[in-house]
């Protein structure tokens, strides 16, 4: 017999799952006592599903939107071409070619009032590129001074010459003949050359070559007895004579080319510089030299008698000395000093300079 007394749902006793059972269902039979004993099981929890409200689930690529799938060829061909009044496309394309014409018009327009047409490319040539690593950052450099050295040292180049002398330098103690090399200026196409007194001071036989080398038997015209210039003539016509300038406008800091025959041996050498200071004064072998212009254009022996060259390619003065143990310290006398004793030779006149002085008996 069952205790009915008993509550099936009371912890505190004994499990007797047969008498539970029976209690439930009735009389107990023997279907009721076969059957095993499985709890209601507890709903599960939202999140072991793994969709919750609002959840979305994982893409296959991250930050890409997803892209829809492409239609089969059978949808495709049973899909409808669009007209262009369904789609509308054709006033869509035709405003927006309106507006980029008018928007280029406009650019047009200020590009041209801005003078950018004017400007012109830069040559290849003329950038730099950073090294490898450091970026692709190009630097422009101006080219401005190299092509004007060129343009001098083409215009000019022709009327310097180089001048061989032989004869007794007065300034050597030993009184020896001598052989020496100088350089001068073609200023005259009729044979006309100006030069240093101390490169023909003392010589008994000339020769002048050309830059072509071309030789020319030549003489002493005259010499100045206030400067360190002179004047030598060759019986020649024709010859390339250089372009004389003005050098009471020198400003310092402006640019200057020399050219000349440095040690005898290097003839039509160009070197460049600037002007470094006007107004110099020094003392050479020959005597003071005053209003000298002073350059740090390489000047060197042979240099002498030479022109100093200013960005157009005229003569500004006649290189004719350098400072002892220095570097980059040279002078030249400038080419306003020179033009008297040049219209005196045109003219056929001896070099002559007025003068003051005392004389006493």
């Amino acid at each position: 017999m069952t205790d009915s007394s008993r509550d099936p749902q009371d912890e505190t006793q004994p499990h007797d799952v047969n008498a539970y059972r029976t209690a439930v269902g009735g009389a107990g039979t023997a279907a009721a006592a076969s059957a095993s004993y499985s709890p209601t099981p507890d709903p599960r929890s939202a999140w072991a599903g793994g969709h919750w409200a609002g959840s979305q689930p994982t893409p296959e690529r991250w930050f890409e939107t997803a892209q829809p799938p492409l239609p089969s060829q059978a949808q495709a061909a049973a899909r409808p071409a669009p007209t262009r009044a369904a789609t509308g496309t054709g006033p869509v394309i035709a405003a927006a070619l309106a507006a980029a014409l008018l928007a280029s018009g406009g650019t047009v327009a200020v590009l041209n009032a801005t003078g950018a047409f004017d400007r012109t490319a830069a040559p290849a040539s003329s950038l730099t590129t950073t090294p490898a690593g450091a970026g692709s950052v190009r630097q422009p450099v101006t080219l401005d001074e190299s092509s004007a050295i060129i343009d001098v040292a083409s215009k000019a180049g022709p009327s310097v010459v180089r001048i061989y002398t032989e004869g007794v330098d007065p300034n050597n103690v030993a009184q020896q003949p001598t052989e020496g090399v100088g350089s001068g200026i073609i200023f005259d196409a009729n044979g006309w050359i100006l030069t240093n007194r101390h490169v023909v001071a003392g010589t008994t036989d000339l020769t002048v070559q050309l830059k072509e080398g071309l030789q020319y038997p030549a003489t002493v015209y005259g010499i100045d007895t206030l400067t360190d210039l002179a004047i030598v003539k060759v019986d020649a016509t024709g010859l390339p004579a250089a372009t004389m300038g003005d050098s009471d406008g020198l400003k310092v800091g402006e640019l200057v080319v020399a050219i000349g025959s440095p040690l005898g041996n290097f003839d039509n050498s160009v070197t460049s510089g600037i002007v470094s200071a006007t107004g110099r004064q020094i003392s050479t072998d020959g005597g003071n030299l005053r209003n000298l212009i002073q350059t740090d254009a390489a000047i060197n022996p042979g240099n002498s008698g030479g022109p100093l060259l200013n960005a157009a390619a005229a003569v500004i003065g006649v290189n004719t000395a350098i400072a002892k143990d220095a570097s980059g310290i040279g002078f030249s006398i400038p080419i306003n000093i020179a033009r008297p004793l040049m219209r005196q030779a045109l003219a056929g006149q001896p070099l002559q300079r007025p003068y003051i002085g005392i004389h006493y008996v």
